[in-house]
């Protein structure tokens, strides 16, 4: 309906048209007034009534569901630590053990774990840093994981060749066990020094014997060493048996093989002789495990009959190619 306003200089009532100029402030005017209103109600909804926006509600539930995820997946990740440990421990203290193998060394199963940050693109994202933990131990529990999975692939494959192994240790006497040529004459561990009269260790034991006797390996392996030397063990021969085990035959008269040459239980080795540092013929045998001296006495049994040596010899010479004396 039209507004009416009266006109004094004609005493009449015409019709009022307000200009567009007006029109437009007071539609700016209700407009502040309505912005104004609506930021009060926020106001009053977020400070005084403690309420969240609908999206920031929305947002604050997701976001706390996606948390007890991390957080389960956290608690899932510690079991699965524990369990990996369990199969370390096991693998490096049993398994490989077992086999000869040497243990994996806590540097290598944690290699690759330092150094460069390279989840800082999560720290825009992540302010607890929740997401970066979480990520961070799954990379390092699927390394482990490989790692440990590589280990029994290897342990698999030598445990195909558990027959070979048995064959490989040292178990039999490297001379014939015969008491009436032989004696022990020093035993493994600390002993005087014939030389010096000190208290030193022995890592082997001694056969004393006549120079010429015969000495045999105490099982397969391969010939890794053969010195001729005037000092020290004088002639010796070194076998390595594989699985970790390795022998020593020292103070020979005469070797019978060579470096490189393969060698089976009861292979003749060489001679018995007094060769190098020496109070008397005999023979030193070692046997060394995994780097490390061992009582060979754990592994032989000096019991055996001579005829059932005789057949380990025989065997031996039946199976292995001839080589000339050295």
């Amino acid at each position: 309906m039209p507004k009416y306003i009266f006109n004094k200089e004609t005493l009449t009532y015409e019709v009022y048209a307000s200009s567009g100029k007006l029109k437009f402030l007071k539609g700016l005017a209700a407009f502040a007034a309505s912005v104004a209103a609506a930021f009060f109600y926020l106001w009053v909804y977020t400070s005084v009534l403690g309420y969240d926006l609908p999206k920031t509600a929305f947002l604050k539930k997701t976001n706390a569901r996606l948390n007890s995820r991390l957080e389960l997946l956290n608690r899932n990740l510690d079991s699965d630590s524990e369990s990996l440990k369990s199969f370390q421990s096991r693998d490096n203290d049993i398994y490989r053990s077992v086999f000869g193998m040497a243990e994996i060394p806590d540097e290598v199963r944690n290699a690759g774990f330092g150094g460069v940050d390279r989840y800082a693109y999560l720290d825009a994202v992540d302010r607890t840093g929740l997401l970066k933990r979480t990520e961070f131990r799954l990379d390092v529990l699927t390394k482990k994981a490989y790692l440990q999975s590589h280990s029994f692939d290897e342990i698999e494959s030598v445990a195909k060749k558990a027959g070979d192994m048995a064959a490989c240790i040292p178990s039999v006497p490297p001379v014939v066990p015969d008491r009436s040529t032989y004696r022990i004459s020093s035993s493994f561990g600390y002993r005087s020094d014939p030389f010096t009269g000190r208290k030193k260790r022995h890592t082997g034991m001694d056969f004393a014997c006549e120079v010429g006797n015969g000495i045999y390996a105490t099982a397969d392996g391969v010939v890794e060493t053969v010195r001729s030397g005037s000092y020290g063990y004088g002639k010796y021969v070194i076998v390595d048996h594989g699985f970790g085990y390795k022998t020593r035959y020292a103070h020979l008269s005469r070797i019978n093989v060579e470096s490189g040459t393969v060698v089976r239980r009861g292979t003749l080795i060489g001679l018995s002789g007094n060769s190098g540092r020496s109070s008397g013929p005999h023979l030193h045998y070692e046997v060394m495990y995994k780097g490390r001296y061992v009582n060979p006495m754990n592994y032989m049994d000096l019991g055996m009959g001579t005829d059932e040596y005789a057949q380990v010899t025989q065997k031996a010479s039946a199976g292995m190619p001839s080589r000339n004396p050295s």
